[in-house]
């Protein structure tokens, strides 16, 4: 499933540096021109733009490489697209880096062009997003998402004191590794909890608007609905903008997955009932450990997690550390 090339120029023009830390990009002062010994420079390619999430694993990754003599260069994609992360991994040929650190948009599209650059000598460590084939990254760095799809059903459960009814599941894009990891986790939970049965699971493209009218065509469909999973910070603030147009905020239970400051503002408010938040940062900082560990010839993990904790408005003045950050 390679994306085709004919993409390429008009993707081009989409694809802007994250903002965030600083400018978004770290220069290199060193003058290294792709690989060889003495490349210091690593490249990061987040799944999306201007993302708290992604922004919080810059910070976390440019600190890291910071302090170990590196530099990071991030570029981003303005859509969680395969179409438009293409490109940029493409285009690293033009002034290689020593390692990529890349969230792929794709588990299947995006393999043909990570295993490019890899061919190119450069170490691969995949961060937040894995693809199929595990025989590119040397490393992958991220939270376990099925396990966070498990805690959300617990939490939920917790939240519906005993009560009957439906839950739906809204996940973001068919092939995106991560969010399907936390719905299978979340339906393979949920039957555990006999008062709550599965509603299904809906597909949002990643588009608030869509996770909206998704809820509202959920609500006319299902009177008994008393829940809902967001897989990610879209889905969860689009969910919360169709219960708030249904005058439904607080009647139906809303768990979001991650912490960026408009879900927590929501938190705060009563739209959101709970939260399960990640480490981005975390996994920025492993992910330059890891590609330096490869660089410099010292032993990789193959595989890490990083820490995942369920928030409430109960107890979130005690996990603020997990809150993301919109620069550094």
């Amino acid at each position: 499933m390679r994306i085709a090339i004919r993409h390429t120029v008009a993707a081009v023009g989409a694809v802007v540096l994250l903002a965030g830390c600083g400018s978004g990009q770290v220069e290199d002062s060193s003058g290294n021109q792709g690989g060889g010994a003495g490349n210091k420079k690593l490249a990061l390619v987040p799944g999306v733009q201007n993302e708290p999430f992604y922004i919080s694993m810059q910070c976390g990754a440019e600190e890291e490489a910071k302090s170990a003599g590196y530099t990071v260069q991030t570029n981003a994609p303005a859509k969680f697209d395969a179409t438009l992360q293409e490109p940029i991994v493409t285009g690293l040929a033009a002034n290689k880096p020593a390692a990529l650190l890349i969230a792929p948009t794709d588990d299947v599209a995006m393999t043909e062009p990570i295993k490019q650059v890899k061919d190119q000598g450069v170490v691969v460590v995949e961060v937040d997003t894995a693809l199929q084939d595990t025989s590119i990254a040397v490393s992958t760095v991220t939270s376990n998402n099925e396990e966070g799809g498990r805690l959300a059903a617990q939490t939920l459960a917790k939240l519906a004191a005993g009560k009957s009814g439906t839950v739906l599941v809204l996940d973001t894009i068919a092939g995106t590794s991560t969010t399907n990891a936390r719905a299978k986790g979340f339906e393979d939970e949920l039957k555990k909890t006999p008062n709550l049965k599965s509603g299904g699971v809906e597909f949002t493209q990643n588009e608030p608007d869509q996770a909206a009218s998704k809820v509202t065509a959920a609500l006319a469909a299902k009177p008994d609905l008393i829940g809902i999973f967001a897989t990610n910070l879209n889905t969860g603030e689009g969910a919360a903008t169709g219960l708030r147009n249904a005058n439904k905020i607080g009647a139906v239970n809303l768990v979001g997955f991650d912490a960026s400051p408009t879900e927590v503002e929501g938190l705060k408010a009563g739209e959101f009932q709970g939260l399960i938040a990640q480490d981005p940062a975390t996994i920025g900082r492993e992910g330059v450990k890891q590609a330096i560990a490869k660089l410099e010839g010292k032993d990789v993990k193959r595989n890490i997690e990083a820490p995942l904790v369920a928030i409430t408005k109960d107890n979130m003045s005690a996990n603020e550390k997990y809150f993301y950050k919109t620069n550094c």
